[in-house]
This record gives C-alpha cells, structure tokens and sequence, in this order.
C-alpha cells in the first residue's frame, strides 16, 4: 500500500533528541528551540519567530495580538481547516467566510472588499497547498481599511510570493509543524511577527512573549532584563517541548534537500497527468508564475463528487491511499453557529467536492510514485 503521507525524518532526529535530555532542557527555550527560530527568523526575513505547541495555537497567539473585542468580525476563506476559525471564535470574534477562487483554492482576493464592514477587523488568507494568495492586493485592502492581516501558513513553509516567504508578508504569520507536513515535529508550530508599513511591532513581540510564558515576563528575566519574573497579563502553555524542537531542527538543517525532493514527485506528478488535463479528464493545480509553491501536496479534480468517490476506492483496491480534504466550514454546525457566508458560494463547495489529494511526502520512492502513476492513468482510461 502507497501511504498518503509518512512523517518526514532526516536522520539525526534521535541523536539530537538525546542530546536534549543530555543537556537537562527538555522543556522549552533550549537549544533546539532556539535554533529553530533563529533559523527561520533569518530564512523567512522575520523580525521574530516563536516556536509554539501547534499551528492551531500559533493561530490562537495571532488572534488574541490583533486585540479583538467581542462581535469583531474576522474575513476568511470557508475552505480550510477548523483550527483557523476556532482560533478567533474563542476571543468572540464572528467569522465572516467569502468564496475562493477555483484556480488556487485560496481565497478570492476580488470578494474581500465587499464583505467589510465597521466591525471588521482581521483579514486571514490561508495558502492552500503552499501556493500564496494575492498578498499585494489583500495587503492593500488592508492598508486602506486599517485591518490586520493574519496568514495561515500551516502549508506554506519554504513558499514563496514574489520572492518573499508565505508567513512574512501579514502582520503575524502562522506555521505548523504537524506530522502531515513537509517539516515536523510531530505536533507544533510557530508565529511570525512581522514589519508592515515601517510600524514597529516590537510590542506586539514583547506581548507574544508573555502570552508564550503563561502570562508572565520570564523571556526578560532570562535575558537579564528584570530581576525576577511575575504574572503581568494573559498567557497560556505555548512554548513546546526542546526535544520537539530537536526532532524539527534536524530537518530544518535539510530544509532544502527535503523540498527538491518533494518537489520531484510533484513534477513528476504534474507531467504525467498533464495529457489527462488537456483532454478534459481532471484539472490540475495551478501555480501563478510569481509564486513559489513548496510541493506540500499533490491535488487533482474530478469531473464531480460522484466521480471522486470512485475514483478514490479505485486507487484504494489497487495499493494506493488518496483522500479528499476539507469539507467547507460554512456547512458545518460551528460554521452555521459562529460565522456566515458573505456572497454567493460558486466555487467553495463544488469545487472542494471534486477534489483529490494523492500520496506526498519526502523520500516517497520512484516505484510508489509509478505505482500511483498507474493507478490514476488506468481509472480514467477505464472510465
């Protein structure tokens, strides 16, 4: 069976893991843990980086820094997973969902503007797939409305828009590091914080801090800053494990070695379905030419929801794991209850009912991957 994805391991994970608990830190703000976010500050261009428990908390952290009240209302795309709405549901914000567009998947910049109102207060685009959106215009509907801008980049590690990385661009970006994704810890994740517009967003690093260590100052009582630490406002558990951090960091040393190879397949991928596309069998990803995606997954699109259900079970009877992804928040009881859906929904639903995602992951062998190969080619030339 061609699993649809296997946690990603570099090699030296176990031997830094050990010399965590060598070093007496396995809890958080060690070694690795700062490794890691040294790392990423420099990679991505961010002014601060924080590792966190989860992409989920990351979004938690982000929500509670753009200081929304009860009633506040947050834009985004219906077309993700829960974690990005639950994240400003729990500060009382009311989720407003706009459609996407068919191409990417991501959210339709052009339907944002209309779905503002006096009580918006937060933009969040979520780079499906690890392709951006469009950051230049959401930025700009940002900047002339005075509206934050959070990204979801659970999926976009190592991606770019126009040469910048996805997380870098909004006020605070979003990253997981779960075991579904091209980098992992298992469970976790960081929180980007960012310069936009030449506004200084060092309060906003000094009150992530915080909000990290339970509330307290204790990041300044480590630096040397105060002579004792206290509880000084809001905070909760988000700092992770040092030997999480181990685990991620040995793949952080191969970052780019992990993503040619994923790379690899996905071409792979895309050139041998590319005869299927142009006879009108499937559709095929798009990537906008200033964008770099970063391989996280392979996804393709059936004629309709009937067709997916088969083709799906087909591949399962011969070796091969595929699977469709989110079901379009706005339809769920949650979604019913804390949002609603501005516009009409031309393309969420029916195009998130087509879609397939195939088996991805790093070091995914050339006889899998011809395997699966095979097996879609010989669906649609049976049917």
């Amino acid at each position: 069976m061609v699993d649809f994805n296997v946690p990603p391991y570099a090699g030296n994970e176990l031997a830094y893991i050990k010399r965590a608990i060598e070093n007496h830190k396995i809890c958080g703000d060690g070694e690795f843990t700062k490794k890691c976010s040294a790392w990423m500050e420099r990679r991505f261009d961010t002014r601060r980086c924080l590792l966190t428990t989860s992409g989920t908390t990351s979004l938690e952290m982000a929500a509670r820094l753009c200081d929304l009240e009860p009633g506040d209302e947050v834009i985004m795309p219906s077309f993700t997973f829960s974690s990005t709405a639950n994240a400003f549901v729990q500060v009382g914000a009311k989720i407003v969902f706009v459609d996407i567009r068919p191409d990417t998947m991501n959210i339709d910049e052009r339907k944002i503007e209309h779905a503002i109102t006096d009580r918006t207060r937060v933009i969040v685009p979520v780079h499906y797939a690890g392709v951006g959106c469009e950051m230049d215009e959401i930025m700009r509907i940002a900047r002339e409305h005075g509206l934050k801008v959070v990204e979801d980049a659970a999926q976009g590690v190592m991606g770019q828009y126009k040469g910048r990385a996805l997380g870098s661009i909004g006020h605070f970006g979003c990253y997981s590091f779960h075991e579904t994704k091209n980098y992992s810890m298992g469970e976790g994740g960081a929180i980007l914080i960012n310069e936009v517009d030449g506004q200084d967003p060092t309060p906003s690093i000094e009150k992530s801090e915080i909000m990290r260590e339970k509330g307290t100052d204790r990041s300044r009582f480590m630096r040397g800053q105060v002579d004792k630490y206290t509880w000084v406002d809001y905070g909760s558990s988000y700092l992770p494990s040092d030997m999480l951090a181990a685990y991620l960091w040995a793949q952080l040393e191969k970052a780019d070695e992990i993503n040619e190879d994923r790379l690899a397949t996905w071409d792979a991928y895309y050139e041998a379905f590319t005869p299927l596309a142009q006879a009108g069998r499937i559709e095929l990803p798009h990537v906008p030419e200033y964008c770099r995606h970063n391989a996280h997954m392979f996804w393709l699109k059936c004629a309709d929801l009937d067709e997916r259900t088969r083709f799906i079970a087909y591949l399962r009877e011969r070796g091969v794991k595929a699977v469709f992804h989110y079901v379009p928040l706005h339809s769920a009881p949650a979604g019913l209850r804390f949002g609603r859906f501005d516009g009409g929904d031309e393309y969420t639903t029916r195009e998130s009912d087509r879609l397939v995602r195939l088996p991805m992951y790093y070091r995914l062998s050339s006889e899998d991957r011809q395997t699966v190969i095979d097996a879609v080619t010989s669906f649609f030339r049976e049917n």
